[in-house]
């Protein structure tokens, strides 16, 4: 048994801070290195550059791009959804403002690449933590151009993603850090990190609320410190249900009184206290909702006072359930990293069981494959982890093969490596083969370039929500849909006016145009589009409703103009455009109906605007 404790062990090796920063270093331009690879495929495909820059890959960067945009003009349209109060586009707007000879369209082409690689610090130092620095280098390696994790983060891929893994890992580290070392001076650090990765992506407060529990845990188990118990005091505020800036003051004062009068805690009461404020503010409301969030029910229709509409997340592809082949290539690259990988990690947790802080995201990841595959980047970089574990493991044993005792030493470290490249290289390989279409050609782009000029800041682009966003970056209009606003009653006035006659088209455009701006000005929050209308046409049956709009109807006035924009690409999801708008609203049932599609190829196309 101590001999297998012994092997299990991390060798602590010393190195200096030098060093350290120095592995950091490699560790990160290696990343950012296997991230060229996609630029380096697409240099030569001119449709896929706009203004001579590349332009990006993912819908849903050009909303953070907008918000940045409009940050740096110093103004924006009233009720245009511009994200300028959010993190990514504040941070984007205060990095092109520190490096003012930077193009913008570059900028948020390459700034996924280096803020996702950054992932590959809180890795390392995991690793030092539990021991080890080579150990933590050798997963630092990984853990940013793993297939789920590249995707997410590579070059053109702008997105929140770019931090949403590297914040919860800094979490990690902090909290281990603080567990491990019991220096209360830093006790502040994790929750602060916490707070702030919240803010980032609300959706990280699963990941802190999990975090907060194996934390709990921990103590409960292997640490009843009276730091330990501060700590948790602490590491519940991030998540409480508050805003932003009374967590920050909240945090400062708990922090400064857990200083200055810790003489007069009583600890067995305080540890109560934590537990039942837990229970009582965040556990009972996170159970609660988790039973009814919609990638565990998978609801087909949304029940909508009344009306059933189609639920979204049927049909978004990232969101759909995946197969465990899908799982296992986009957590580690390979079967043998993904096996060796999760025998590691529970290696690890059997030697170092402060390491079950992180695994709420190794659970996360693994529940891919129920909630889809934009979950499975949540446990890289742990697997990785485990990976290098194993990878250091067999360097160890190879260690026993040399009687010289510094070849021995050298020994571990070349064979770890060699086994840790084994482990990137189906990772590396895939990189090659991944190239990843810009959202728009060229050519759709000019023809959006050309309805800025034609529309006003005011007007209305009607698409479906796939090109909201960019949508509204190249042509600055407004869009009714987008990748945030598409619930299934909100899009189901845009399917029906892209999927019927004209004159019902042209009818259900105006309502809903005029119906947003309604609401927008008036402050209804979380209205019903159809519902208004129908109680404006005294309607009871949504049936009748939209036979009604077939005819003409007296319709009230709006001030802006509506366009429509149908890209050829349109035609390969309209069997899901139509979804939403071909389903009775009384029971939900979905219509049948017949799609087809055929492409004519021709020498000139005649755009009429």
């Amino acid at each position: 048994m101590n001999e297998l404790k012994q092997l299990l062990t991390l060798e602590e090796d010393k190195l200096n801070w030098k060093i350290v920063i120095l592995l950091i270093i490699i560790a990160y331009f290696f990343n950012i290195a296997v991230r060229y690879i996609y630029i380096s495929y697409v240099g030569d495909i001119p449709n896929f550059y706009w203004n001579g820059h590349l332009m990006l890959n993912n819908n849903d960067g050009y909303y953070w791009a907008e918000g940045a945009r409009d940050i740096l003009a110093g103004n924006h349209q009233k009720n245009d959804l511009s994200p300028v109060h959010m993190p990514a586009s504040i941070l984007t707007a205060a990095i092109a403002k520190f490096l003012p000879f930077l193009n913008f369209d570059v900028l948020i082409e390459y700034l996924p690449g280096f803020l996702g690689s950054l992932v590959v610090i809180p890795t390392l130092l995991i690793g030092r933590l539990l021991g080890s620095t080579w150990f933590g280098f050798l997963a630092s390696l990984m853990s940013g151009m793993v297939w789920s994790y590249y995707h997410r983060t590579m070059f053109g891929y702008y997105d929140t993603d770019m931090l949403v893994i590297t914040l919860p890992v800094f979490a990690v580290w902090a909290i281990m850090w603080s567990l491990k070392n019991q220096n209360r001076l830093f006790f502040f650090l994790a929750p602060l990190i916490e707070i702030f990765m919240i803010e980032w992506h609300n959706g990280l407060f699963n990941v802190a609320n999990g975090f907060f529990i194996m934390s709990m845990l921990y103590v409960l188990i292997f640490n009843k410190e009276k730091n330990s118990i501060l700590f948790l005091l602490l590491l519940i505020i991030p998540i409480l249900k508050i805003a932003l800036i009374y967590k920050v003051v909240i945090l400062a004062l708990v922090y400064i009184a857990s200083l200055k009068f810790e003489k007069n805690i009583n600890l067995k009461y305080l540890l109560l206290g934590i537990i039942a404020i837990y229970v009582a503010i965040v556990g009972i409301p996170w159970i609660m909702k988790l039973i009814n969030e919609g990638y565990l029910t998978r609801a087909v229709t949304n029940d909508t006072d009344g009306l059933k509409y189609f639920s979204v997340v049927n049909t978004v592809s990232e969101a759909g359930h995946i197969s465990f082949d899908t799982l296992v290539h986009r957590i580690s690259g390979s079967y043998l990293g993904f096996i060796l990988g999760a025998m590691g990690y529970i290696l690890l947790a059997i030697r170092y069981p402060i390491i079950l802080i992180s695994l709420p995201m190794v659970v996360l990841g693994l529940f891919a494959i129920r909630g889809g595959l934009r979950f499975t980047i949540f446990a890289v970089p742990f697997f990785a982890l485990g990976d290098a574990y194993i990878a250091y493991l067999i360097g160890k044993i190879s260690y026993k093969l040399f009687i010289d005792e510094k070849i021995g030493k050298s020994s571990v470290y070349a064979t770890s490596f060699i086994v840790m490249v084994g482990f990137i290289y189906p990772n590396y390989s895939h990189i090659h083969k991944y190239i990843m279409p810009t959202v728009f050609t060229n050519n759709e782009i000019k023809v959006l370039d050309k309805l800025k000029t034609i529309a006003s800041r005011d007007d209305y682009v009607l698409s479906w929500w796939d090109y909201g966003y960019p949508i509204r970056y190249y042509a600055d209009v407004k869009t009714l849909v987008d990748g945030a606003k598409h619930s299934g009653n909100v899009n189901f006035p845009v399917s029906f006016s892209l999927t019927r006659d004209l004159v019902s088209s042209r009818n259900m455009a105006i309502l809903d145009v005029y119906q947003t701006e309604y609401d927008y000005n008036h402050n209804v929050k979380n209205s019903d589009y159809l519902k208004e209308m129908m109680e404006r046409y005294n309607f009871k049956n949504p049936n009748d409703f939209l036979d009604y709009l077939s005819t003409d109807i007296k319709l009230p006035k709006i001030k802006e103009n509506i366009y429509y924009y149908l890209p050829l690409r349109m035609m390969d999801i309209f069997p899901t455009v139509a979804a939403f708008s071909l389903i009775d609203l009384n029971t939900g049932k979905r219509n049948n109906h017949f799609f087809t599609q055929a492409r004519t190829v021709a020498k000139k196309v005649l755009l009429l605007f």
